[in-house]
Formats: C-alpha cells, structure tokens, sequence
C-alpha cells in the first residue's frame, strides 16, 4: 500500500508533514489550494478514515498512524478556532 505525506502551512504560517497510509488524500486534498479551517479539517478525517480502512481492508487492523494524524491535526486546528476566516493550506504531497 504506497504511503505518503501531504505538507500543509496552518494559519500562523507554521508548517506540519502529515502522514497518509494511502493516496485517497489526493482525493480531497489539492496541492496548492486553501481551505477553511473547518473543511480542512473534515476533508482530512473522512480521507483519513478511508486510508486507514482500507489498510484494515488489507491487513486485518486499522491504522494506528492514520488515527494518529487525525488526532494531530484536530489538535493543531484547535489552536486556530477562535480565529475567523482561518485557512490551511496544502502545500504539497511526498509520496
């Protein structure tokens, strides 16, 4: 299964390397693009989800990493929430 990481730049101007056990993220992740805060953050937990999933799918247990990431990145937005307008955006994917 091809791992990957997408690099996002949060409202503050810092930087994360995210994980991805899969490519689904490309599915609803653009390189480039700017999203809400909020969108960001349900766009990366579905597409998370999925990635996770189909490693169980394939291995008989979810992924850790992938549930990881989500937990990291819902800890990361909560710095930003009181914010109006946040925006994260994907700056681009390692794979």
């Amino acid at each position: 299964m091809p791992e990957m990481r997408f690099l996002v730049r949060w409202p503050d101007g810092s930087a994360s390397s995210c994980y991805s056990p899969s490519l689904v993220v490309k599915d609803y992740l653009t390189a480039g693009e700017s999203y809400g805060l909020s969108d960001f953050v349900e766009r990366s937990r579905t597409a998370l989800g999925i990635a996770s999933d189909r490693v169980e799918a394939k291995y008989g247990f979810p992924c850790s990493r992938a549930a990881g990431q989500i937990a990291a990145i819902q800890a990361a937005a909560e710095r930003f929430a009181g914010i109006p307008d946040a925006r994260v955006t994907v700056q681009s994917f390692v794979e």
